[in-house]
């Protein structure tokens, strides 16, 4: 072999030495953790920013050590057109590897969004703009949209009763706006129908009887706290329709007050036949849900108890008593709304 082609040998031997140490040192790169010292870093990516933007911007913060590597992985993985924008809480203890996955899922941070069973429509909405997912009024609008109930197969004229109380995790959205507040209330609705859906059996129940079960759940779930009671409080209500009986129950009338109730029912609102949710004045049940119920109660309203009682009143330590006649019911409000006025 010639010298010149011993010097070519050479040179190769040490390009391919060369390049397989650099490729070393880039994969021990992308697995090895960016800083010892552990902290926290939030970033924000704005719509349409590109990965060598954020990278320039995750550099200045300290997020990412050796950038030019950084942007090489970005090449190598071939992610350069997979950036989500979102809100991201990012760790230097991530490896490169990791964080570059984080800024491709789109996950982001997630915030919680959480309300209890048996809140009327008004107040989720309030709740869901207090903790900055959308605007009270957008939901609002959503909610009451034909198309929006139509997609999701409601059948009233607003999505109560489908609002299902839950604990969610989620990204907030860069701006409350109608586009999040139908996000927000698709993922409500949804909800509803998963965790419903092993109680209907084979599909979904007909209209009428969907509407049946929502409107005696809601009222059940308004009625009673106490979870013995549940199925008992729907048999009441099951049994006053079955003798052509009014309700009478105080929480129509005050779904029907709406946000401007003021904690007080008074004789006016008892005597009122203009709220058509006014079950002392109307017979049956009311035309929709009076609040949107949990799990607990629609099971409770699909199965409600045989029983012989009619009536139920509180006792103020959120049970009931329960009679079968009209003298009993009476002596039972004198009793305990006698014990709540003397304390």
């Amino acid at each position: 072999m010639g010298t010149f082609s011993k010097i070519c040998t050479a040179v190769l031997m040490l390009a391919i030495l060369a390049a397989g140490g650099a490729w070393f040192a880039f994969e021990t790169y992308t697995r090895t953790p960016m800083q010892k010292e552990l902290r926290e870093i939030p970033l924000v990516v704005p719509a349409g920013a590109s990965f060598s933007q954020v990278i320039d911007d995750m550099a200045r913060q300290g997020a990412v050590t050796y950038p030019l590597a950084f942007r090489l992985l970005v090449r190598v993985r071939q992610q350069q057109q997979n950036l989500k924008a979102g809100e991201y809480l990012l760790n230097t203890g991530w490896t490169p590897e990791r964080l570059l996955q984080e800024l491709v899922s789109g996950k982001g941070v997630l915030y919680t969004l959480s309300f209890q069973e048996g809140l009327p429509w008004w107040i989720v909405a309030k709740k869901i703009e207090q903790q900055g997912f959308a605007k009270a009024s957008d939901f609002a609008k959503v909610i009451h949209d034909p198309e929006f109930l139509k997609k999701h197969s409601i059948p009233f004229s607003d999505a109560e009763g489908f609002l299902f109380p839950e604990t969610y995790k989620l990204s907030k959205p860069r701006e409350m706006n109608m586009a999040s507040a139908e996000d927000v209330a698709s993922m409500l609705v949804h909800m509803f129908w998963q965790k419903t859906a092993p109680l209907w059996g084979d599909g979904r129940p007909d209209v009428k009887e969907l509407k049946r079960v929502l409107i005696l759940a809601s009222l059940v779930e308004k009625e009673t706290a106490v979870p013995d009671e549940r199925t008992l409080v729907a048999g009441v209500y099951a049994r006053r329709l079955e003798k052509g009986m009014r309700l009478q129950a105080d929480p129509t009338i005050i779904y029907g007050l709406g946000p401007k109730f003021d904690g007080n029912i008074r004789r006016a609102d008892i005597r009122n036949k203009k709220n058509v949710y006014n079950t002392y004045q109307h017979r049956g049940l009311p035309p929709g849900p009076i609040c949107s119920p949990g799990l607990e109660a629609i099971k409770a309203a699909l199965d409600p108890e045989k029983t012989d009682y009619l009536y139920f009143v509180s006792r103020g330590d959120g049970s009931h008593k329960f009679s079968k006649t009209l003298k009993e019911h009476n002596k039972a409000v004198r009793k305990y709304q006698l014990r709540r006025h003397k304390k």
